[in-house]
């Protein structure tokens, strides 16, 4: 993915969070940072953005957003239960009305061919709702895994804030 198309769909999901008056919290368990500073390379982005958390550890997904140890332990924190209660999680230590998250295997190592380089799970959860969660596994190096992770996370964001989750005064132009 390049820088470009990041950026147009950092954009995208600024203006979309903008109308209909949506406060961003970002969970980063694998890109470290990338999703928010790509959010916040847009000017305004912080009248969005409200926190980040880039919890790297079990110990820090534990203690930041209050992940059950024994859920990491039997699941691995590369999973679809890992990243939804990553997400409950940050909207319980947040005033943000939705949360993105991502946890994935960026590479080169790490991987094992149960949970392969590549391997991501993405979620994104408005308060009161439920998580949508995907499953991709990308490929290239560990840079281009990350923001492949970072713009399908912000593509997901986007199709979720479409015109039928905006409030009815609020058009999705935007």
């Amino acid at each position: 993915m390049t820088e470009a198309s990041l950026e147009d769909l950092a954009r995208q999901a600024l203006e979309r969070c903008r109308a209909a008056g949506v406060r961003l919290a970002l969970v980063e368990a694998c890109t470290g940072g990338l999703l928010g500073a790509t959010l916040t390379e847009v000017p305004g982005a912080s009248a969005v953005v409200e926190r980040g958390f880039i919890p790297y550890s079990y110990e820090s997904k534990v203690e930041q957003l209050g992940v059950p140890l024994a859920l990491l332990q039997a699941h691995g924190s590369v999973s679809a239960e890992a990243v939804e209660a990553m997400a409950h999680g940050a909207l319980a230590r947040s005033t943000a009305d939705w949360v993105l998250v991502e946890t994935g295997i960026a590479g080169p190592g790490g991987g094992t061919p149960q949970k392969p380089v590549g391997l991501a799970y993405l979620a994104v959860l408005q308060r009161g709702g439920q998580a949508t969660v995907e499953r991709h596994v990308f490929t290239g190096d560990r840079g281009q895994i990350r923001r492949a992770i970072v713009g399908r996370s912000l593509a997901l964001l986007v199709e979720r804030l479409g015109v039928g989750d905006l409030p009815p005064t609020v058009s999705a132009g935007g």
